[in-house]
């Protein structure tokens, strides 16, 4: 990491590509060491060469997030995230937040408060670059998913939150468009969602934390969006919390020794932000409601085996159960289809059955030009050439005949119809047709 920090920007990013793909992964492609020791000695380098990665992105300096976060190297970072040891998913959020973090912005949201005026914090704040809209294009979705997972995470303590919180400001600030906001919005209030159902059985403080987490968020971003009417909502339900819940906010959560409720079940209604008041709000000011409307349901790849929490078919019916239980239409909705055990066994024993019959094809054909007599194989052939010629023939008849005249025949000077030929090499083409 300190031999890193003094290179020119292109070699720093070499050397993190190279850091992180050291770092031993869970995954199919890279064995782990078994037992005990073997998972301590895997743990203490994971964390060593996080730690190496850390040191080289907080001097890092690129402004295009595109060069700074290729591909490669963010899949095996939020791969990272994944793991359900804390001090892992911690470093990772750090070194994320080092990345976006281009203006000094960090330091402002390392306290998570809820706070009247954002002006007193001093943002330096720039449009979204063209380059920063494609990044987002692309990996959007992928961290808006890890984000999702974290929060679920039964082991997080304030820290993890505070960089959360951190994480969703610095990419409002840094690499937001209009499209971005709605997204994040929808996430957060996802997020809510988590701690409201609870159906990980998460602690009082994590659910406590969560809904904290969300409404400084959302104190902060509808100052940005400056929409008067959404800013009323948000600070209506901050106001209310004060009154009936404070153990739902920052201030009563994220200190030395939380105010904490095991109550959480028995919370009204006045106490949550709703997502059908903000698309209300924020469509009234241009933005898009139908997709502020839409519940946030990550998406699934392979990584979610890294996530212990559930399976994925349990994570497939439980987005389908909420996408029929969230959407104002599912009246008229036809049902989902039920996505069962033995409806993917079928589709897996289907696509071997397929598979072994395109190999079982192939070696008869292989086995009949081994063994098959030299007259048989060119019979065959010799018919084969035979139907293509047949083709051919019918190709160049169709080409070379002229277009039909409007009557059909051309009449000639006797007043006798005639049909007429035009050779191929009288026709006029266009010029784009001529080489």
């Amino acid at each position: 990491g300190s031999f890193a920090s003094t290179l020119p920007t292109y070699q720093q990013s070499e050397v993190m590509v190279f850091i992180m793909n050291k770092v031993p992964l869970p995954s199919l492609q890279q064995s782990i060491e078994a037992g005990k020791a073997g998972e301590n000695r895997n743990r203490l380098t994971q964390i060593m060469l996080l730690k190496s990665l850390l040191q080289v992105s907080v001097g890092f300096q690129c402004s295009n997030m595109l060069t700074a976060l290729p591909s490669a190297f963010l899949d095996r970072l939020l791969s990272s995230a994944l793991m359900e040891d804390a001090e892992i998913r911690l470093f990772v959020l750090e070194i994320l937040i080092s990345f976006i973090d281009r203006h000094g912005n960090r330091q402002k949201f390392s306290t998570i408060s809820t706070i009247s005026d954002i002006s007193v914090l001093k943002l330096k704040v720039d449009k979204c670059s063209r380059q920063d809209t494609v990044f987002m294009k692309k990996h959007g979705q992928q961290l808006y998913r890890h984000i999702y997972l974290i929060c679920k995470e039964e082991s997080n303590v304030q820290a993890h939150y505070e960089a959360l919180y951190s994480m969703l400001m610095l990419i409002s600030i840094e690499l937001a468009n209009e499209e971005v906001m709605v997204d994040l919005i929808r996430l957060v209030l996802a997020v809510q969602e988590i701690a409201q159902i609870n159906e990980d059985n998460l602690t009082a403080y994590n659910r406590c934390a969560l809904f904290a987490l969300g409404a400084a968020y959302l104190n902060l971003i509808s100052q940005l969006t400056t929409v008067p009417t959404f800013c009323q909502h948000i600070h209506e339900v901050i106001q209310m919390r004060q009154k009936e819940a404070p153990y739902l906010l920052p201030e009563d959560v994220f200190v030395e020794r939380p105010r904490l409720s095991k109550s959480l079940d028995r919370l009204g209604p006045e106490v949550f932000f709703w997502q059908s008041k903000i698309s209300e709000v924020l469509g009234g000011s241009g933005y898009n409601s139908d997709r502020l409307s839409t519940p946030y349901v990550p998406q699934l790849t392979d990584e979610d085996r890294l996530s212990k929490r559930k399976s994925i078919g349990e994570t497939i019916s439980l987005q389908v159960e909420v996408e029929s239980r969230n959407s104002p239409e599912r009246e008229q909705r036809a049902p989902a289809e039920e996505i069962t055990y033995e409806t993917l066994k079928k589709a897996i024993v289907d696509s071997v059955a397929v598979e072994e019959q395109e190999r079982e094809r192939r070696r008869q054909v292989v086995e009949k030009f081994q063994k098959a007599p030299f007259e048989e194989i060119a019979a065959h052939c010799g018919a084969r050439a035979t139907l293509l010629q047949s083709k051919l023939n019918q190709i160049f008849e169709i080409t070379i005949r002229p277009p039909p005249s409007p009557s059909g025949t051309i009449t000639a000077a006797y007043g006798q119809p005639q049909n007429h030929s035009i050779p191929v090499y009288e026709m006029k083409f266009p010029d784009l047709c001529v080489y």
